[in-house]
């Protein structure tokens, strides 16, 4: 079973849906969920979903880590064609992964209490992110 979640962001920041998947899975037994984000500039991660400040706090310290090309410290980056945030958002989708294997058991994704599926946007302007997901029995 396939599908795929489109995933409209509004610039840099984690983007929940957990809803979307757990929705798909519902009904399917026990499998594994695969999720593969169809872009080079993003990332998923499962992150705590409880505090926004934790979301707040990973895209800030993100943005320290790699800054943007007009940042001194970026200079020796050749490929800024594109704007000052792209190469630093290919850096980040290869620091981090661009796909998930989660286990479902009984239609429900066995995720932790406080975890969420997101999408990581690294670019600062609106993207429509695409998500292709398989669930194997």
């Amino acid at each position: 079973m396939q599908t795929e979640f489109e995933i409209s962001t509004r610039g840099q920041g984690l983007y929940e849906f957990t809803r979307d998947v757990t929705g798909w899975t519902a009904g399917q037994g026990d499998g594994l969920l695969t999720l593969f984000v169809r872009h080079t500039s993003c990332s998923l991660l499962i992150q705590e979903n409880a505090d926004p400040d934790v979301q707040s706090d990973l895209c800030a310290f993100f943005q320290r880590l790699v800054p943007p090309t007009t940042d001194p410290a970026m200079a020796y980056l050749v490929h800024t064609q594109e704007g000052p945030d792209d190469m630093p958002a290919h850096i980040k989708a290869a620091m981090m992964p661009v796909s998930l294997s989660i286990p479902v058991s009984q239609g429900r994704p066995l995720l932790g209490t406080w975890q969420g599926v997101y999408l990581f946007e690294h670019r600062d302007r609106p993207h429509l992110r695409k998500v292709a997901a398989r669930f194997t029995p």
